[in-house]
Parts: C-alpha cells; sequence; structure tokens
C-alpha cells in the first residue's frame, strides 16, 4: 500500500473512531519530500502551497499573483512546471520583473509564465526519454503555445531551451506535487 492510501486508510479509521491520531503521523512522516529554497516539498501539496514556502522562489509566487494565475495552478492539472528561481529572474536586465507586475503589462506577464508551463506530469525521466526518443531533442508545447526544447546536457542532467535559443539548467528535477511535477531551473525562459 502506498504513503498516500494509508494516510487516507489511517483518516477513515481515525474519523470512524477506530484510531487514535497518533497512528496517522507515520503515514505522513513516510511522504518523500524534495527540499527547495529551505523548504519541505510535499507530493500531497498542490503548486502553490509548496512554491510559496521555497525561499528561492519569492520573485515566481509573486509574478503567478500578480498574472492571476494562483487558481490555475491549485487546479487538478496534471502541470510540468519549469519554476526560475529569484536568481534566474536576477539575470534578467534592471527593472524587468518590476515592470512585468505592473497591471499594465499582465498579459506580458502571463505569457511568459505560461510558457513555462506544459500540459501533464513529465518527470525527469519521462524528459530523457523523450529527449532519447528525439535523437537528442524534445519539443514541448507549453501551454502559452510555444515550444520549449530540453536537450541531455551530461550524465543525468536535462537543459531547456527557450524559442530564443536562451539555455536554462534543470538544477533541481521531479519536485512532484499534488497536481503534477516542479523542475527548478536557473533561467527564466521567455517566447517569441
Amino acid at each position: 500500500m502506498s504513503a498516500r492510501q494509508n494516510l487516507f486508510a489511517a483518516v477513515a479509521l481515525a474519523t470512524a473512531g477506530l484510531l487514535s491520531s497518533v497512528a496517522v503521523i507515520p503515514a505522513v512522516a513516510a511522504e518523500k519530500t524534495v527540499n527547495v529554497g529551505g523548504a519541505a516539498m510535499y507530493p500531497s501539496k498542490n503548486i502553490i502551497q509548496n512554491a510559496v514556502n521555497s525561499k528561492d522562489h519569492t520573485t515566481l509566487v509573486a509574478a503567478v499573483k500578480a498574472a492571476g494565475l494562483v487558481d490555475t495552478l491549485q487546479g487538478a492539472g496534471p502541470f510540468t512546471v519549469f519554476a526560475p528561481t529569484n536568481m534566474a529572474f536576477g539575470k534578467l536586465p534592471a527593472g524587468t520583473v518590476e515592470t512585468l507586475v505592473k497591471p499594465e503589462n499582465k498579459d506580458t506577464l502571463t505569457k511568459i509564465l505560461t510558457y513555462h508551463v506544459v500540459p501533464g506530469r513529465l518527470t525527469a525521466a519521462s524528459l530523457m526519454r523523450f529527449v532519447k526518443e528525439g535523437n537528442g531533442m524534445a519539443h514541448l508545447k507549453t501551454v502559452e503555445g510555444e515550444d520549449l526544447m530540453v536537450k541531455q546536457s551530461g550524465p543525468g542532467k536535462l537543459s531547456v531551451t527557450d524559442a530564443k535559443g536562451d539555455v536554462s539548467g534543470i538544477t533541481i528535477a521531479d519536485v512532484l506535487q499534488s497536481n503534477g511535477v516542479i523542475h527548478v531551473i536557473d533561467t527564466v525562459l521567455l517566447p517569441m
């Protein structure tokens, strides 16, 4: 039985009064987490519930809020999110982020953010398989509508190339979420 099934069974029994609440703790503790930005990312939580806890993604979270995408990324998905860190946003020209989060630039911000999202739950193993099947590269259609290109960048490493040819490395892969997966990246991806 999986950790999630154990948790549901324990909760059901506890609700029925047949099990003490202490017995629920081992099922929760068994949940495999990944540490991102100084915080544990829980597979039982959705993309937004986890992202707000990462100190490395405060700029991304603020941008998602400014674009009005919180409800979408809390939805059922599944989504694969290539999540740029604060340092990645820091590589953009000075003033870019401050300009993008202004209400009058919401459409442009939304286009950039949805370019980081691919429908489906694509783990690193899935991406690597697509790269091999694509003779060294995989083209992924983003929610924004344009493609991203994924390539192998070393043993067990992947990179993502945007429409402008800029390359971002995946620094933390397979941060599993209840509604998809996050891959932390080191460069903001930009559509045409």
